[in-house]
């Protein structure tokens, strides 16, 4: 039975109420533009139930709404909720077969299309606050459009503000509009514009409350974009002490408690700081001012991002004028907008809907299971945007929603899980959370975590306990092991399991209002908890219902992460470690004890950064998920967990791309690998992971098997026919290496061997085992290799024996060996020769190289002749072939080096003089020149080396005293630690030792050891000759009287006293040298030849023949001494007279070369008498400085740089008594220094700088000759 049906006459639409009925009988829809207080959301359905209609479907855009409209209207009508009128919203219904009247949101209308595609439970259907425009509301207008010619009986009315309301018609076909005027009151509005573009906008609406208050008579509602701004703000007004002024805040993620302080009544002005939410939401009692800055926080999806932002943006006219129409509720109203007029006009008039700023997954996917066709054929009220269709359906894939269409432009069809995702009233990406959940069998734990992120955050954070709140709720960050220990879990999801399972605990344990206690001590909002609570259960019934949970539980934290993971798959990042360092680095300051903030790569180029709250911030795990990720000041990801790459697969395969990189064999795993790189929509998930490649690729992982494995070598097996294979390529490889090419071992022919025998399918050395073990038992032979299956063509022709394996040298065979590696120390020919035949073998023949490079020797010798010579031997290789048939005829020439017998070759072949130093013997390639490998073979394997190098002079003279060493120790018989008279026997010129590998070959001689004379064996004979004169004459000087006594009586006191100021340590030992050097002098003056003294018969008669004249001669050398000591005395008084200078530094260096501690019996003659001139000279040159400085100058640079060279020089000899010739350049050095500085003086011999400079240059033949 149909109530009584009244209308209240204070309403303005009661007066349009027969307007309306005429309207809806005469039309099958009807456009109801009804401002706010008009009535329009409670009589309409009365008109209706009026009007004969019996099923009406009246639609919300939220929850409250539709429950407090029933409930008023059920008022109005005298009847019971759930009787003639009634309720429907998520998870509740209070209605029954007998309600006329149904209040529900509209997502309970679209989610009843699937089930009744043409609505019969409705004769009537009001879709209420159409402007709004939510994505609901366009779908429903636009399956509505579609169903009403199917149903010529069901009525349509659309409520909306004035705005747009032709849009609306113009959808359904010109249908006639119906205003109804609302109960306003006017409002002025006033445009004060910040003055300045960059003033802070919280300077303008402190300004614009401070104007209001003035006014007095209300209060002031202040329009902000976000949380922030709101505190800034409520600083910003407190801070003008404003009599009598309550500031509130009042934003979406307040407490209910909080929230409801601005309904309370109170006293004196209350000035209320909000986002958007009070712009339609909700009305603010009391409000007679509104202060309007023109921004807000507007929900947009980012096309390019993927992802849902929040930017500040302009509000559009419309909104602008529903914050004004806030304060003409009460009576006239002032609204300050802190912007121009023209700003004001330039704005877009409507506020964009959201089907044209969101994604469309939510809708594609009800669509979809309403089976309504194509997408891109729905008559929407304005159509989505293309992108957001495709990003829509993007997102479905990406959950595994949708099939794959068949043809393009079909219908959507979806997948098991689609169909299960579109009967569950969440998030499309939470639906398939809790479907993961029942396969992973965490769906217990899964419906309450799933329920939390569907609702606001039940933890709350108020702004004045900010820091108490944030500690209680960390709590839940932290796991607890069973002893009490607590760990650090970086993961929101598990925080927000660990909150559930507090929560459910203290509910069982506490009593009602102790447990609403608990919540408000701990920051929780009791009626999100309570909400939390009953969505839980509602999820689990819906799952209940379409079978799932169904499966034993098994409690897994890991299940329950992958779980979520698979609606995340598209809000995972990885960690660059990369882009945080560098930002770590930048060189502004940075906030003190502020780490920087870590990166992370998101999907499609994305990059986010955690919320600072979350639990996972400062861990930073390498991967993450993230529920949400939001634009704001940058993008944020809010919840997240840590995720691992093997979970990502495990889900995500059908987003997965993967790529392979580097296939290679692995000799380890006897197969072919390759790096594996893993992509998730872009994110490198695995940057390079080893795997094996047979089953990505069988062709090409059996190639590499046989080219490396087999080919190649790369294993190491037991196989006859592997090893028998080995020998044959190590020959022909051999044979490579000594004739320097690489094109004999023929890869591709024992490739193309195996490819032909191997079968298809053998990918891996476990596959070819089982093959072989079968296949050997037939044909043992099957995979031998001949030499022709090795070597290529270029093989023919080839002469081994013109690179042998042993190098004749005398009676010794030389092992030789070959290197093919140009840049490499031993490229080319490598002689191995031990440290006992180095004084035993001759440089020379090794010049000439193997016969296989002799050729190329010639070659590459005439190609590095000066170019004036080398015209006249063009072209190189025709003339090294008629070189080498010149000197085959020749043998008289194969004794001497080659440079020296090809440089003969060529004068006597052309006509043109070629001598062997015009050979840039230093640029020919290396492998030219024999690398020479000094071995000790008394030593272990491991030291047995004892040097290499392509200079065999150079190794000769390096290792001489290792050579010394072997030559005294295998000679035990011949040497003498010492004495002071003839007990040596008699000593032989040469001695040849057993020892392995070869004879050593020595020469004794005496050894000078200062207060006896001992015997060593020398390594050649030039060292063993000048170690004979030093020691005869150290022996002579032992066995003789001593004169000293003598001569120092008959000495001048001038010689005396110049003495007495010498290098030497004492007088004694200056004395004790000259009679030394008298001794050899007159050993010298009788022409006796130290070498031939080999016995004491030869000795004795040395002796006689030296002693009567020894105190004579040792007179003599005092005297002349003495004399040079004197010049060296002055010499350095006027030095130090003068000070330090360049010249000075020489002089000093000059007299130290000359007079040393044993310079007497160290210098030779005629250099010893010389010496008087040289520093004469050297005096002459000191008094001469001031007068002739440019001499002085260009003397100096002169004998500078020649000394310099002459230094060069004589370090590559070893050290000790140098070699004659070398000793001859020394002191013509000071003959040129004569020449320079005393020329009045005369030199000895003729001399110059360039014929010092030759001499110089010819000392380099000298080295290693000794």
């Amino acid at each position: 039975m149909v109530p009584a049906i009244t209308f209240p006459d204070e309403l303005p639409i009661s007066a349009a109420v027969d307007e309306i009925r005429a309207a809806l009988d005469a039309h099958q829809v009807v456009v109801v533009a009804g401002e706010t207080g008009s009535g329009k959301t409670t009589q309409l359905p009365k008109i209706c139930l009026a009007a004969g209609r019996k099923r009406i479907g009246h639609t919300q855009p939220r929850r409250i709404a539709a429950r407090s409209v029933a409930e008023r209207i059920a008022y109005e009508l005298g009847s019971e909720i759930g009787q003639t009128v009634g309720y429907q919203v998520r998870f509740t219904r209070r209605a029954g077969r007998s309600t006329a009247i149904k209040l529900m949101t509209d997502g309970i209308l679209l989610a009843e299309i699937g089930h009744d595609r043409d609505l019969r439970a409705y004769d009537t259907i009001i879709i209420d606050e159409a402007h709004e425009r939510s994505l609901n509301i366009d779908f429903l207008l636009g399956y509505l459009k579609q169903l009403l010619p199917r149903r010529p009986d069901l009525k349509v009315i659309v409520t909306s503000a004035t705005i747009d309301t032709a849009r609306f018609s113009e959808h359904f076909d010109g249908a006639p509009i119906v205003e109804v005027s609302g109960r306003t009151y006017p409002v002025d509005v006033v445009y004060e514009p910040l003055a300045d573009p960059d003033s802070d906008m919280i300077d303008g609406i402190a300004s614009g409350v401070s104007t209001l208050h003035a006014l007095g008579g209300g209060d002031i509602l202040v329009f902000l974009s976000g949380e922030r701004e709101i505190r800034d703000a409520a600083d910003a007004v407190s801070a003008l002490k404003l009599r009598d002024v309550e500031v509130l805040p009042l934003y979406a993620r307040l407490s209910a408690h909080e929230q409801q302080r601005v309904f309370s009544a109170h006293r004196g002005t209350r000035v209320v700081l909000a986002t958007n939410v009070a712009e339609t939401s909700l009305t603010v009692p009391g409000i007679r001012y509104v202060v309007d800055p023109g921004f807000a926080r507007i929900s947009r999806y980012s096309a390019r991002t993927k992802v849902q932002r929040l930017p500040i943006e302009a509000v559009s006219q419309a909104s602008a004028n529903q914050r004004a129409g806030r304060c003409g509720r009460l009576g006239p109203g002032v609204c300050i907008r802190l912007y121009s007029e023209d700003d004001y006009a330039s704005r877009p008039e409507f506020t964009e809907p959201e089907i044209l700023r969101t994604n469309l997954a939510s809708v594609i996917l009800q669509m979809a299971d309403a089976r309504l066709g194509a997408i891109e054929d729905f008559p929407f009220v304005e159509r989505p945007d293309a992108g957001q269709v495709r990003d829509g359906m993007r997102l479905l894939n990406e959950l595994g929603a949708l099939a794959k269409a068949e043809h393009r432009g079909g219908s959507v069809r979806l997948t098991p899980v689609g169909r299960l995702l579109a009967r569950m009233p969440v998030d499309p990406r939470l639906g398939r959370m809790l479907v993961e959940a029942d396969a992973r069998g965490c769906l217990k734990d899964a419906t309450a975590v799933v329920a939390a992120l569907a609702i606001p955050d039940v933890r709350e954070r108020p702004s004045d306990h900010q820091q108490e709140a944030d500690a209680l709720h960390r709590r839940f960050w932290r796991t607890v092991d069973a002893d009490g220990t607590e760990t650090a879990d970086p993961s929101d999801i598990a925080a927000i399991l660990r909150l559930w399972r507090h929560l459910r605990t203290a509910r069982r344990e506490l009593s009602g209002n102790a447990f609403r206690r608990m919540c408000r001590d701990e920051y929780l909002n009791y009626l999100r908890v309570r909400e939390w609570q009953d969505l839980t259960t509602q999820l689990r019934d819906v799952c209940k219902e379409l079978g799932l949970g169904t499966s034993p539980a098994t409690p897994d934290a890991d299940g329950l992460h992958i779980a979520v993971l698979s609606g995340l798959l598209s809000h995972v990042g990885l960690l660059d470690a990369a882009a945080t360092a560098r930002q770590s680095g930048r060189p502004w300051p940075k906030p003190r004890g502020r780490r920087p903030i870590a990166e992370y790569l998101g999907a499609r180029g994305t990059r986010f950064a955690i919320q600072p709250g979350s639990a996972a911030a400062k861990a930073e795990p390498p991967l993450v998920m993230a529920v949400e990720l939001v634009e704001t000041s940058r993008l944020w990801a809010r919840t997240v967990a840590p995720v691992t790459a093997e979970w990502i697969e495990a889900v995500g395969e059908h987003l997965i791309k993967r790529t392979y990189s580097e296939p290679r064999w692995s000799a380890s795993g006897g197969q072919c690998v390759a790096d594996e790189r893993v992509n998730l929509l872009g994110v490198p998930i695995v940057a390079g992971r080893t795997v094996s490649y047979g089953r990505i690729d069988p062709v090409v992982a059996r190639e590499v098997f046989i080219r490396s494995a087999l080919v190649e070598g790369q294993w190491r097996t037991r196989h006859h026919f592997f090893a028998r294979n080995e020998v044959l390529r190590r020959e022909a490889e051999d044979l490579e290496e000594r004739t320097r090419r690489r094109d004999l071992v023929d890869d591709q022919a024992i490739f193309d061997f195996y490819d032909a025998r191997v079968p298809a399918g053998i990918t891996t050395v476990a596959h070819f085992d089982r093959w072989w073990r079968d296949k050997r038992r037939s044909d043992e032979h099957f995979l031998d290799l001949s030499l022709d299956d090795v070597t290529s063509d270029a093989a023919g022709g080839l002469d081994a024996a013109s690179f042998p394996d042993e190098w004749v040298a005398g009676d010794n065979r030389l092992p030789v060996s070959y290197t093919f590696d140009p840049g490499e120390g031993r490229d080319g020919v490598t002689v191995d020769l031990d440290v006992s035949m180095l004084n035993q073998v001759d440089a020379a023949p090794f010049s000439w190289q193997v016969p296989g490079l002799r050729l190329e020797l010639a070659t590459e010798l005439i190609r590095h002749l000066p170019k004036a010579k080398r015209v006249n031997f063009v072209p190189a290789p025709d003339w090294g072939r008629r070189v080498l048939d010149y000197l085959a005829g020749r043998p008289d020439l194969a004794a001497r080096p080659f440079p020296d017998a090809a440089a003969q070759a060529l004068t006597t072949l052309s006509g043109v003089r070629v001598a062997a130093s015009d050979f840039d013997l230093d640029a020919l390639p290396g492998h030219l020149r024999v690398t020479f490998v000094v071995t000790d073979a008394t030593k272990t394997a491991t030291e047995r080396e004892l040097g290499h190098g392509k200079d065999f002079d150079a190794l000769r003279t390096e290792f001489a005293p290792a050579l010394s060493r072997r030559l005294n120790a295998a000679a035990p018989g011949l040497t003498h630690p010492g004495a002071t008279s003839w007990q040596f026997g008699v000593l032989p010129t040469t001695v040849e030792l057993a020892s392995e590998p070869a004879t050593l070959l020595g020469y004794p001689a005496l050894v000078d050891l200062r207060d006896r004379v001992g015997v060593k064996v020398a390594d050649t004979p030039a060292r063993a000759s000048r170690w004979q004169a030093l020691g005869l004459r150290r022996l002579v000087t032992l066995v003789s009287p001593d004169p000293t006594r003598s001569v120092f009586a008959h000495m001048s006191n001038d010689t005396k006293l110049a003495l007495s100021s010498s290098p030497y340590g004492t007088l004694a030992d200056l004395l004790a040298d000259a009679r030394l050097k008298a001794t050899g002098d007159l050993i010298a003056a009788r022409r006796i030849d130290p070498d031939t003294v080999r016995d004491e018969a030869a000795f004795t008669r040395v002796v006689d023949q030296v002693r009567p004249d020894v105190a004579n001669a040792m007179q003599r050398v005092a005297a002349v001494a003495g004399r040079i000591l004197a010049r060296r005395a002055a010499v350095v008084r006027e030095l130090d007279r003068r000070g330090p200078s360049e010249s000075a530094s020489d002089v000093r260096a000059q007299l130290d070369n000359l007079l040393f501690s044993g310079f007497v019996a160290a210098t030779p003659e005629p250099h010893f008498t010389a010496l008087e001139r040289y520093l004469h000279a050297a005096a002459n040159r000191v008094a001469a400085w001031d007068t002739h400085p440019a001499r002085e100058r260009q003397g100096l640079d002169t004998i500078t740089a020649l000394e310099d060279a002459y230094a060069a020089a004589t370090d590559r000899f070893p050290v000790g008594e140098l070699p004659a010739e070398a000793a001859a350049v020394g002191w013509l050095l000071e003959e040129l220094r004569v020449s320079l500085f005393a020329q009045s003086l005369g030199t000895a011999q003729p001399v110059s700088a360039k014929r010092v400079r030759s001499a110089i240059d010819a000392l380099s033949a000298l080295v290693g000759s000794e």
